[in-house]
């Protein structure tokens, strides 16, 4: 994080375009426009940016601004809360200056631009933020090629565009990505479009592998490990009786929708009387915690490895048991806790289509609704090479 002596530096520098100030504190579309133009690093600095708030814009000089922890959280707030897409590397502390205390935003250069704020690119023009043009666009998506270095963002080099559906993408998941107002000026090739958002690389004429997961006519065919081994077993153990076998696979949004409705067929549900008027849901397994864990060995899973996610219903407990182990700077110690995305790309995806409704909160959501059903809380056995969760029945 930037020194407060570095800080003053900047704010001495009127014109720079590294530097956005406000006197605001509540207005989080201004925040999250500031993040996402300085994400976005049109100037290509390579340098973080920053949003500092308890400033005046023009003489930027501290306005007596007292900062809270609710304006610290909110701020935090903008990198989970799932509207900037992919997720903005964001650090946020509190300065005590000569008039005023600040709440700095310090924001770093994105590796997989184009940046979106509810849709809308935003970019700095000198000291001041825009929205993206067409040809801006197009520069940023260029200019990811060399960043690429996350498997989901990878060309498939063995792919062409015949691979992917385009119907899919168009209908399922353009309308959510990209606001109304920028679909209806886009006259871009679907080539353009795709890059844009990540799922097509155009220097190698080729879907990246984000790209044949989401919108793959067959993305076995060229991912061997992208699909689900579901067991239903009556019994304890994997030499028990098999009730039920299902391989899944086919484009993520199809395979998600195949994966809920298991979920919600396999769960034991029962009428439980607490009074002569009343009446409960007795359940084995709360649907949500099921559902979070799930996606969330969907999301961090290796798609690399030729191993499938697998995900074995006992009479007792779950497993799902996900290729790759912990990834980035996630570790045993700081597990759940610490988050790092595998696949960013798909992670903003799955945020887009509705399948994650926050980042970095499924495990959290999941021990809530285990220990409100009165499930014991989740176990993980997190090995190098797999992460398996483990969720007890309900006795």
């Amino acid at each position: 994080m930037i020194t407060r002596e570095e800080l003053l530096g900047l704010l001495g520098d009127i014109e720079s375009d590294r530097v956005e100030c406000t006197q605001a504190v509540n207005d989080t579309d201004k925040f999250s426009e500031a993040v996402t133009a300085f994400s976005n690093d049109f100037p290509n600095h390579k340098l973080p940016g920053y949003l500092i708030i308890g400033v005046e814009d023009k003489t930027r000089k501290p306005v007596g601004l007292h900062v809270t922890d609710a304006l610290l959280q909110n701020l935090a707030g903008l990198r989970s809360n799932g509207n900037i897409q992919p997720l903005p590397a964001i650090t946020v502390a509190k300065y005590e200056l000569i008039g005023g205390e600040v709440a700095v935003v310090e924001v770093i250069a994105s590796s997989l631009p184009p940046v979106r704020y509810k849709g809308q690119i935003w970019i700095r023009v000198g000291p001041r933020k825009a929205a993206a043009s067409e040809q801006e666009e197009r520069i940023l998506t260029e200019r990811r090629v060399s960043h690429a270095t996350t498997f989901d963002a990878r060309p498939c080099l063995d792919a062409t565009l015949a691979e992917l559906s385009i119907s899919l993408f168009r209908q399922n998941y353009l309308p959510s990505a990209v606001s109304e107002e920028i679909i209806e000026e886009n006259h871009r090739e679907v080539r353009q479009q795709l890059a844009s958002l990540r799922f097509f690389d155009l220097r190698s004429n080729c879907p990246s592998n984000a790209g044949i997961l989401l919108f793959g006519k067959n993305p076995l065919a060229l991912l061997p490990g992208a699909y689900v081994q579901f067991l239903r077993i009556e019994g304890t153990e994997l030499s028990d009786p098999i009730l039920a076998e299902q391989a899944l696979s086919g484009d993520l949004f199809t395979l998600l929708r195949e994966l809920e409705s298991i979920i919600r067929i396999q769960i034991e549900r029962r009428p439980v009387k607490e009074s002569l008027l009343r009446e409960n849901t007795w359940e084995t397994f709360p649907e949500i915690a099921v559902r979070e864990l799930l996606m969330n060995a969907v999301l961090h899973r290796s798609y690399e490895s030729n191993t499938p996610l697998r995900f074995y219903w006992f009479s007792d407990r779950i497993e799902i048991s996900s290729p790759g182990g912990l990834y980035g700077e996630a570790t045993p110690t700081n597990f759940p806790d610490q988050t790092s995305y595998r696949n960013p790309v798909l992670a903003e995806a799955m945020k887009t289509l509705g399948f994650v409704n926050r980042f970095g909160r499924g495990v959290i959501r999941a021990r809530a609704a285990l220990q409100a059903n009165g499930n014991p809380l989740p176990e993980f056995d997190l090995k190098d090479r797999y992460v398996r969760v483990t969720i007890r029945a309900k006795v």
